[in-house]
């Protein structure tokens, strides 16, 4: 029987990479997205033309509860088993304190925290079943302070919380644990000049930007070990010392 693993936010980037990266071992794979439709199907399209019949696609906005919900019932009714559980999606923008509103709040709390720890309530049953593996995704830059993103870094940092608190809560059947990328990719929509991005890669030990492969590297790591709980894996090159 094959594995699966559930994946928010995979129609792009980091999700898509992990997606592919459990395609090329034979999981299943369920592809939540939210307004990325055309993506996701054409990834789904791409898993399926070499394991017929194992990859899915759910559409949810994880700022609306009862879509949340949708997206548990739906994943459990796929196939027979969930083994991981990735909190890949995110939402991501500047929220300066002289700007900031209810609305920025309540999307970005949605899909970086609200959204996940939901998932993980309506999902634990089923990772329990399987002895299964939470990946919750993060940002290295919480510890540094990120001006003008407060209501984001408050939101990946109760994700980091939350991580450490349910490692403890739904021990020793699930291990819960987070990776955090540094220096990646670009924002959504923006394109860094040669100037922005020789300037980021300055402050890396490491000497260059990392990939969407690195993550998914590093998600497959993760899951795969069984006494490794309630961590935060930061995945930047160096960048955070």
């Amino acid at each position: 029987m094959n594995k699966t693993i559930l994946i928010t936010g995979a129609a792009k980037r980091i999700g898509k990479e992990i997606a592919l990266t459990y395609s090329e071992l034979g999981w299943n794979i369920i592809i939540h997205y939210n307004s990325s439709k055309k993506d996701a199907e054409k990834l789904a399209e791409k898993i399926n033309s070499k394991n017929p019949n194992t990859a899915k696609i759910i559409q949810a906005n994880l700022d609306i509860d009862s879509e949340v919900s949708k997206l548990i019932d739906e994943s459990k009714k796929l196939f027979d088993t969930i083994d991981i559980l990735v909190n890949n999606a995110s939402t991501f923008y500047p929220t300066p304190i002289d700007n900031i509103s209810n609305d920025h709040w309540q999307n970005l709390i949605g899909s970086n925290l609200k959204g996940p720890l939901f998932l993980i309530h309506g999902l634990k049953d089923k990772l329990k079943e399987s002895n299964g593996s939470i990946i919750n995704i993060t940002d290295t830059n919480l510890s540094k302070g990120v001006a003008n993103f407060s209501i984001y870094t408050a939101a990946k940092g109760g994700l980091e919380s939350i991580t450490k608190g349910l490692a403890r809560e739904l021990a020793p059947e699930i291990t819960v644990n987070a990776i955090a990328p540094g220096a990646m990719l670009e924002p959504p929509d923006v394109e860094w000049t040669e100037e922005q991005k020789e300037k980021v890669i300055a402050n890396i030990p490491l000497k260059k930007m990392g990939s969407e492969k690195d993550i998914a590297q590093a998600v497959k790591f993760v899951a795969d070990a069984k006494y490794i709980t309630g961590q935060i894996i930061k995945v930047d090159g160096g960048r955070s010392l």
